[in-house]
């Protein structure tokens, strides 16, 4: 299959390594490719490796076919483009830095684990040894650094350079100040892995009773309960909002705006013409949530006068021109890359950029004239693009609606607002829409069906209820034609060979592929081997089980077999979406993704000389790294606050029974959901069912050893709730319904992975787990 090289010249790569590089072909030996990877994990993309290697022709496939092997084994993962081995770091990576060793070097870990390394033993460790200008890093910082592997077995696996450091963290811990009846005071920790701190009275400071404090833990001795001292009082949890605050601290959000970052926002002043296209008069809309304050993006849609595209239609996306106002290097610009984006909590929202820019000034206002940044789209009547062109413009938008208003109108139910919009503006976007429809059902995205739950407060920030919002033509329509303008905004800087942030999604990893297939084969569903994975192929599983018991398992297990997005400077295609080129640009009021693909559109398009400068376009590893970790944080406290708000609202009803869904399983039991609330609560593999109980990885399940029966990923259970702790968002539930019988045949137990655990018997529940 492998050819031999011209010549008898090793690869070039082997004089560095010292590796043997060749086989008798004259090829590199996988032992050669695997140290190569290790060593420069910089340079592991597959034209990488062949350039290192002189492979060129017919040996770049046999090395495609090696690596595919390679990672079938196991011995190499892929991130994005790049390989790696398993367990080892992306080359540029968020670290914790937690202690010194007997040298007085700098000792971190990675702040988060890669979704996909899970199993995969302990968090490696990186020695500091370099970092840029700035503030020294010192232990307790987060830091973005470059990592590389270490040699040799001694030591930390990598040294790390300091890219950028985070703001200084302390050693302290959150929780609720508590006055006892005795007198005495003590912390309740927020985190259910912290335990108690007593508090001494002349350590409380200002903290009262039910305050949300920070407190920096003081040594007590070798005996005697742990003592704290009161550093700061974040609030009342007695008030509205405290529980999002909680999350909000634990995951560092910044959430005050420094004083610099304010006046340079009250000294920005409206825009003028200059140098824009005036289309204040034309016919642009905004389609929100009824509820939103600001408006970054309007529509509009009209037939194309061309007459040689019969039946296509002219779609334009304007987008509020935020890099006007936040230019590179100011106030504003630092303080909204260290925030990333936008956060969002059923009580409240921890913006990106101030009022006076996100609500006011960038604000897409009915009525008022706003600077954009447009992009006019061409599709035929079947939803083919044709072509599109970038304008930065003076718009006003002649209507605000909610998605609710906007799809009433067309649904027959027009309001005095949207009446006279009906025929000239709301029939065009709606018309436009199918064809962008008819485009999307041939491009084939993955077509997920997991309602999204939002919770609905009470004025006094409690939980009222937690509905499923409808999924309207109009939500549609707006995400349709955003698509569409990111998808623009890639090409035309591809085009003009501008660097830009793209947002990546890459195809599900050859583990998770083969567990995904081995899952799949319980219901006789085939998942093809070899060929390059597609959407479509997942939607075809889909489609096979909809409307069956089974159609919200495999829907919650396709999900989990999918890469997670992340923003990325090299272009590797959104594969959930199915598009090759894809960068976000249309909400840059809430996203720094979105104003640095604006501002190298300013850039690329001789727009205006507040375009990406050359030292962004050096950083955009860094900032690409940064906001991906931002948003992971984001999405952590969400979820976070949501847990507790949940567990805050059933913390009076232990003891009652409710209806569940499993929506996780684990060596150590099982995660429920309740469907009605939205949040997750565990039950413990002691109080399953009355057998030993056996973790089935590939199934999702959890399998009785005696009677082959079980219970499994997205199965309707019944529980009664036993334990809540609200401060930390904790629920624990017992088992009520009876294990049932799992679709296909139970493998041998000795190649099942995982723990086995007695469960309960005669109804009682146990004391602890057993293991065997």
């Amino acid at each position: 299959m492998a050819r031999r090289i011209s010549g008898s010249k090793s690869p070039r790569s082997a004089k560095a390594s010292g590796a043997k590089a060749s086989n008798e072909a004259g090829l590199p030996s996988r032992e050669a490719v695997l140290q190569f990877i290790r060593e420069n994990p910089d340079r592991t993309a597959k034209r990488d490796i062949a350039k290192a290697f002189g492979l060129k022709g017919g040996d770049r496939i046999w090395l495609k076919d090696m690596l595919r092997a390679l990672q079938e084994e196991g011995l190499l993962k892929k991130s994005r483009k790049r390989l790696m081995r398993p367990g080892q770091l992306p080359h540029v990576v968020v670290l914790d830095i937690f202690s010194r060793d007997a040298g007085g070097a700098l000792i971190a870990r990675p702040a988060e684990k890669d979704d996909q390394d899970e199993g995969e033993g302990p968090l490696p460790l990186v020695e500091i040894r370099s970092q840029k200008s700035g503030r020294a890093a010192g232990i307790g910082d987060r830091v973005l650094a470059r990592v590389f592997p270490n040699e040799g077995d001694a030591g930390p696996a990598y040294t790390g350079r300091v890219m950028k450091v985070f703001e200084k963290r302390r050693q302290s811990v959150l929780g609720v100040f508590r006055k006892a009846k005795d007198g005495t005071f003590r912390i309740e920790p927020i985190e259910r892995t912290q335990r108690e701190l007593t508090i001494g009275a002349e350590a409380r400071g200002d903290a009262q009773d039910g305050d949300l404090v920070e407190v920096e833990p003081v040594s007590a001795g070798r005996y005697g309960p742990a003592r704290g001292k009161v550093v700061s009082v974040i609030g009342s949890l007695a008030s509205e909002k405290a529980v999002s605050m909680i999350a909000i601290h634990a995951h560092e959000i910044p959430h005050i705006f420094p004083a610099a970052v304010l006046e340079e926002a009250e000294a920005a002043t409206p825009v003028d013409l200059s140098g824009r296209e005036d289309w204040r008069d034309w016919p642009l809309i905004t389609i929100d949530p009824a509820d939103a304050k600001d408006h970054d993006d309007a529509v509009m849609a009209e037939p194309d006068p061309d007459e040689k595209n019969p039946g296509g239609f002219i779609a334009t996306v304007a987008i509020a021109d935020v890099a006007h106002y936040v230019r590179a290097g100011s106030a504003l610009d630092r303080e909204a890359l260290k925030r990333g984006n936008s956060v969002y909590f059923p009580d409240r929202v921890v913006p990106m950029l101030p009022e006076r820019i996100s609500n006011d000034l960038c604000s897409l206002r009915e009525g008022e004239a706003r600077p954009a940044l447009a992009v006019r789209m061409r599709f035929t009547a079947d939803g083919r693009k044709l072509g599109h062109s970038f304008h930065r413009v003076m718009m006003r938008s002649v209507a605000k609606l909610s998605y609710q208003q906007a799809q009433a109108a067309i649904n027959g139910n027009p309001d005095d607002k949207t009446g006279p919009l009906l025929e000239p503006v709301l029939q065009p976007l709606w018309d436009a829409y199918a064809a962008l429809r008819r485009g999307r059902e041939a491009r084939q995205p993955l077509e997920l069906d997991l309602p999204e739950r939002k919770i609905l407060l009470k004025e006094d920030g409690t939980v009222d209820r937690v509905v499923v919002p409808p999924r309207l033509d109009a939500h549609k329509l707006i995400e349709e034609f955003m698509v569409q303008a990111n998808v623009a905004a890639a090409e035309t800087l591809e085009t003009k060979r501008q660097p830009l942030v793209y947002r990546v999604h890459d195809a599900p990893s050859l583990a998770k592929q083969e567990a995904l297939r081995e899952f799949l084969r319980s219901f006789e569903i085939s998942l093809a081997r070899g060929a390059q994975l597609k959407p479509s192929q997942f939607n075809a599983i889909l489609a096979r089980v909809r409307d069956t018991e089974h159609e919200q398992l495999v829907n919650e297990v396709v999900l989990r077999s999918q890469s997670q997005a992340v923003y990325a400077p090299e272009n590797l295609g959104h594969f959930g979406l199915n598009l090759r080129r894809y960068a976000h640009f249309t909400s840059p009021i809430r996203r720094y993704a979105d104003l640095i693909v604006h501002r190298a559109l300013i850039a690329a398009l001789g727009f205006g000389k507040d375009g990406l400068r050359p030292d962004e376009e050096a950083r955009l590893e860094e900032i690409s790294a940064l906001i991906s970790a931002t948003e992971r944080r984001a999405m952590a406290a969400e979820r976070d606050t949501i847990d507790r708000l949940v567990a805050e609202h059933l913390s009076g009803r232990v003891d009652e029974d409710f209806e569940a869904r499993i929506s996780g399983v684990a060596k150590a039991g099982l995660f429920v959901q309740l469907p009605d609330y939205g949040a997750d609560g565990f039950i413990p593999i002691s109080t399953v069912g009355d057998e030993y109980y056996i973790y089935d990885e590939a199934r999702h399940a959890l399998v009785g050893e005696r009677s082959g029966k079980g219970f499994q990923l997205g199965d309707s259970v019944s529980v009664r709730l036993v334990e809540v702790a609200p401060l930390a968002g904790a629920m624990h539930f017992e088992m009520l319904s009876e294990p049932d019988r799992l679709p296909g045949s139970m493998k041998s137990f000795h190649k099942v992975k995982g723990a086995r655990g007695r469960g309960r018997s005669n109804g009682q529940r146990p004391a602890g787990r057993r293991r065997r």
